[in-house]
């Protein structure tokens, strides 16, 4: 029989190498949106909407944008200046960021902050929570970022650091804010302000809403070593765990399987408050093949069905500009389906349209995909059919909520779409000088030799 942790009814759990909740296997099907925190809610409504047409149950997104100093972009009397392009007027997708940001260097205090504000700050993700909920859909959440696009984890770097920090090549880039204690603390605290912050649209806390399907730890995170990996992972999973009871935690990691960028599913296994290991796959980035990637599936998932937790394939892409891109992506979903020991999958990524009405431009990356019936499209569409339809009972999932844990359902939820929600300024930001990597270059983590990679294009060119 499989192991099940023990969760309230309504939040969906891990059972042994797959996810069950309310008694029966939760298969994931599911996509990524990087821009819901910061995009109009029309914007939000389209990329959900379409999610949930395309039969998908869960979308992972991810938490930022970062800021310097508001009180200026120069290095002076503690002030940091930013070090990305916030203020890009380009489309959400393409980052264009219309005022939005959850985090900020307080020159007063010298410190992190937080912006909670409704209209351009972590107030806007009550209404991405409470349309996901309207829709049935979960939300797997990045509680940040480690790449710089967004500011993430770079930027916060930058701010500790001093505005001269080098976000691309600075020698500390993967060890600063995973072994210093104020970075440490930081995390945290803004952690524990996340979890208990209350959705002004449900009353329900972000730690007792079974919309969320689990909190990741950052996007990415990549990490120097496997030892400070284990440690950085260990001690801020057990912290949220102590925090929040009710979801599931994991790490975001990219999962290599020689460990280079800090952790793989492997290592995961063996930390308590990591509930399901993850592993990110892009043939074009990491010099593998399309045939790898299914050996690739099916080794994780037999770590998974050994080490008695899901390892999911949480993002994964192949362009649009390769004649087989629908072969491959229906080969590879089938390998998951056919694979007993296979949580499910979530592809990289869905965009939905702008608030033009039109659907945003590629990134050059070739990886997005609309709801527009194209052939690969519907590759996903039936296949997360097939693969909900996979589901099974599982008798030993508790169903009592323990009577310590406020029982979600029995908040107020709004049953028609609020008129009251600020919407982000469309007013252009001026943006700022562009700081750090070249426009031309572009950097995408690591390939399997723990080089770093580089494709040409637009600074902004990947999110993922």
């Amino acid at each position: 029989m499989s192991t099940v942790q023990a969760a309230p009814a309504e939040f969906v759990a891990s059972c042994g190498a797959l996810f069950c909740l309310n008694g029966s296997i939760f298969n994931v099907a599911g996509t990524n949106n990087h821009y819901l925190g910061w995009g109009t809610q029309y914007e939000v409504d389209q990329v959900l909407t379409d999610a949930k047409a395309l039969n998908l149950n869960v979308v992972r997104t991810i938490m930022h944008s970062v800021r310097g100093s508001l009180d200026g972009t120069q290095i002076n009397q503690g002030t940091v200046p930013l070090k990305w392009n916030w203020g890009s007027t380009a489309d959400s997708s393409n980052m264009g960021m219309k005022g939005v940001y959850i985090l900020y260097w307080d020159t007063a205090t010298q410190k992190m902050a937080w912006n909670d504000s409704a209209t351009n700050g972590l107030g806007r993700w009550d209404y991405v929570i409470w349309k996901a909920n309207q829709l049935n859909l979960k939300l797997d959440i990045s509680l940040l970022d480690f790449w710089q696009w967004a500011g993430g984890v770079q930027q916060i770097n930058a701010n500790f650091k001093g505005g001269a920090y080098d976000m691309v090549n600075a020698s500390d880039r993967y060890t600063f804010f995973f072994n210093d204690p104020r970075t440490k603390q930081f995390y945290k605290d803004w952690a524990n302000h996340v979890l208990n912050r209350t959705n002004t649209l449900t009353g329900i806390k972000y730690k007792d809403d079974p919309t969320i399907f689990a909190w990741d730890l950052m996007n990415e995170p990549e990490i120097s070593g496997t030892a400070l990996g284990r440690a950085w992972i260990s001690e801020m999973s057990t912290y949220v765990k102590s925090v929040d009871s009710n979801h599931m935690v994991a790490s975001g990691n990219e999962g290599f399987a020689d460990g280079h960028a800090g952790s793989n599913p492997q290592i995961e296994m063996g930390i308590p408050a990591i509930d399901f290991a993850t592993w990110h796959t892009y043939p074009t980035y990491h010099n593998i093949s399309t045939t790898d990637v299914v050996n690739l599936m099916n080794s994780n998932c037999q770590i998974a069905a050994n080490g008695h937790k899901p390892v999911i394939v949480q993002e994964f892409g192949y362009p649009s500009n390769a004649s087989d891109q629908t072969s491959v992506y229906q080969n590879w979903v089938n390998t998951i389906y056919i694979n007993a020991n296979c949580a499910g999958w979530l592809f990289w990524r869905l965009e939905g349209r702008q608030a033009s009405g039109q659907y945003p431009p590629d990134n050059g990356e070739h990886f997005d995909l609309i709801n527009n019936n194209s052939a690969s499209i519907i590759v996903f569409r039936d296949a997360a059919l097939k693969l909900i339809g996979r589901n099974g009972d599982v008798a030993q999932v508790p169903t009592m909520i323990p009577t310590n844990v406020v029982n979600p359902t029995t908040a107020p939820v709004p049953t028609v779409i609020p008129t009251n929600i600020p919407q982000a300024t469309n007013t252009p930001v001026p943006a700022p000088t562009q700081v750090g990597v070249p426009i031309e270059t572009f950097y995408k983590g690591i390939d399997f030799n723990g080089g770093a990679v580089t494709i040409q294009g637009k600074q902004w060119l990947s999110y993922s």
